[in-house]
């Protein structure tokens, strides 16, 4: 259980964390060198599954994505509210899902790491916050 000050924290922390992973996705040029990047890395470890060319389509939907997702942490690092980090949660388990999908389907195995930290930040999202009670900010002690 997270008591409030916590779960802003823990709303700020997954969208710096967003920021940081997906601003490579937001622009082609930044995009094209990170799949340069991923593409190695998966050679290099010879990791399972495909992490094909990219097509002007493909370009498309990822620099979309990394726009969207830049935006939504730029929101939440600004202003870390609960009700974001819930909606976050409920992205992060969709996201979680379509790794997954792709994963089955012959993505490379570098998605594995991602899809880790996607479950992990989105449970950590649901955990209930504690909320402070009136009751609890009353003076204590006996009043007579």
């Amino acid at each position: 259980m997270w008591t409030s000050t916590q779960y802003r924290r823990l709303v700020l922390g997954s969208a710096w964390y967003d920021l940081i992973v997906t601003a490579a996705f937001a622009t082609p040029w930044s995009f094209t060198a990170l799949h340069g990047v991923l593409s190695s890395l998966s050679q290099a470890f010879n990791l399972p599954g495909e992490l094909p060319a990219f097509e002007p389509m493909h370009m498309l939907m990822a620099n979309l994505f990394g726009s969207i997702v830049c935006i939504w942490a730029v929101l939440r690092i600004r202003d870390p509210q609960q009700i974001f980090g819930r909606y976050d949660a409920v992205g992060r388990f969709l996201f979680a899902a379509w790794q997954l999908y792709a994963l089955v389907h012959g993505a490379s195995a570098l998605l594995v790491i991602f899809l880790f930290l996607e479950l992990a930040w989105g449970v950590a999202q649901v955990l209930p916050v504690r909320q402070l009670s009136r009751a609890g900010s009353l003076p204590q002690g006996n009043a007579f």
